[in-house]
């Protein structure tokens, strides 16, 4: 705004200048400071992000235009428009470099001002009238530097409010992953420690009643036994959600899904394998939160296949393809029903899946939940977009 309005004081003014201005070399000077003055406040005008920072960086530029400015005052008089470009200096220098530097050109525009009253203005010119001018210099100056202070509190303030809902966001997810396990945790271990406690009572009741039934005895001694390797089982599980960020960390998405594979099957007795289908060095790092929510999602999608679909084996494969990492595990065991859709899910109280299309979502990652290209079994597809492989914002979904 401030170029701006130096540039149309500058179009009024310089015609005054140029024919007040003193044949040949005196016109001359004048008509370059013209173009000199113009052509530096129309380049920081268009283009302040680029040239900016060079005039913040070099006060001296600014006191060269001021000289510039100077001949050109002197020339057409301090009673044209350009004595306002004068007054727009101390401004400037108040905003660019604080108080210090607008009290110098607010005093050097200001003996500017003078000597221009001096050398073009008649007797008749009262002292009121030489002081105006000089006097608006230093109201601007003052004007600049608390603009300045203005400025900069309010950069403070938007950057302590970044920063206040950065941490909020991250206390929010924070908070939805202590909920969802604790979801886990009570339809889960709660409820096989529960039955752990059931059998255990059964088993002593029947030792009491039927000392010698060594045959109903040793079979109930078993489901407890079974109970608490389950229970045992899910606490494991619970625990690898809670130290997957630690993977994240480390950013080796190839090497946890492996070792997550690994894991099931140890837990689960069921095969579960794991083959790259790209170097690991084709991967870059992602953010901790999204490697977290992409393993996350792979870890769910074998104990759905393991809890519902009866299966002989799972399937992990993951690679980076076409600037997109794609991970995919199959199962082939009973599959989805035909036309199963999200709000089905939904509606149906599946939360399971509906929270893995909402993972992928939340990292900018498309889903794809269906047989894919087997004649049977169920493929949970994730593709992640690289280019977008280290934001968190919120993406379309499909799934």
């Amino acid at each position: 705004m401030v170029f701006a309005f130096r540039l149309a004081m500058l179009a009024l003014s310089a015609p005054v200048a140029l024919l007040n201005a003193a044949p040949g070399l005196g016109t001359r000077l004048v008509g370059a400071a013209t173009v000199a003055t113009f052509m530096v406040s129309y380049v920081l005008f268009r283009d302040w992000e680029r040239f900016g920072p060079l005039l913040l960086r070099h006060p001296t530029l600014l006191a060269l235009d001021t000289l510039f400015g100077a001949l050109l005052l002197i020339s057409a008089g301090p009673d044209t428009p350009l004595a306002y470009v004068s007054v727009c200096t101390p401004l400037l220098a108040g905003i660019a470099y604080g108080y210090r530097a607008a009290a110098v050109f607010a005093s050097l525009q200001s003996l500017i001002l003078l000597l221009a009253h001096t050398i073009t203005a008649g007797p008749e010119t009262t002292l009121a009238e030489k002081l105006l001018l000089p006097g608006f210099c230093v109201i601007t100056g003052a004007a600049g530097s608390a603009l300045r202070k203005l400025m900069l509190r309010f950069g403070e303030a938007t950057q302590a409010l970044a920063t206040t809902r950065a941490r909020l966001a991250a206390t929010e997810a924070v908070s939805a992953e202590r909920a969802r396990l604790a979801r886990e945790m009570h339809d889960s271990v709660a409820k096989t420690l529960h039955g752990v406690a059931l059998a255990a009572e059964a088993l002593s009741a029947t030792a009491v009643r039927t000392p010698g039934n060594a045959p109903l005895i040793k079979a109930q001694a078993e489901l407890v036994a079974r109970s608490t390797r389950r229970a045992a089982a899910e606490s494991r599980q619970l625990l690898t959600d809670l130290r997957s960020e630690e993977a994240a960390v480390c950013g080796d998405v190839f090497a946890e899904l492996r070792a997550r594979a690994e894991a099931f099957t140890t837990s689960t007795g069921l095969q579960a394998t794991y083959t790259p289908t790209s170097p690991p060095e084709a991967l870059p790092p992602l953010s901790p939160s999204v490697t977290h929510h992409l393993l996350t999602i792979v870890t769910e999608a074998m104990d759905n296949a393991h809890r519902h679909a009866s299966p002989t084996a799972v399937n992990v494969r993951a690679g980076v393809h076409d600037g997109v990492l794609r991970i995919s595990v199959y199962d082939d065991g009973t599959g989805l029903p035909a036309g199963t859709s999200l709000e089905q899910l939904r509606s149906a109280g599946h939360f399971g899946l509906l929270g893995m299309a909402e993972r992928a979502a939340s990292v900018g990652a498309r889903i794809r939940m269906g047989r894919g290209d087997h004649e049977k079994g169920t493929e949970v597809l994730l593709e992640l977009p690289l280019s977008e492989g280290s934001t968190d914002g919120a993406k379309d979904m499909t799934a």
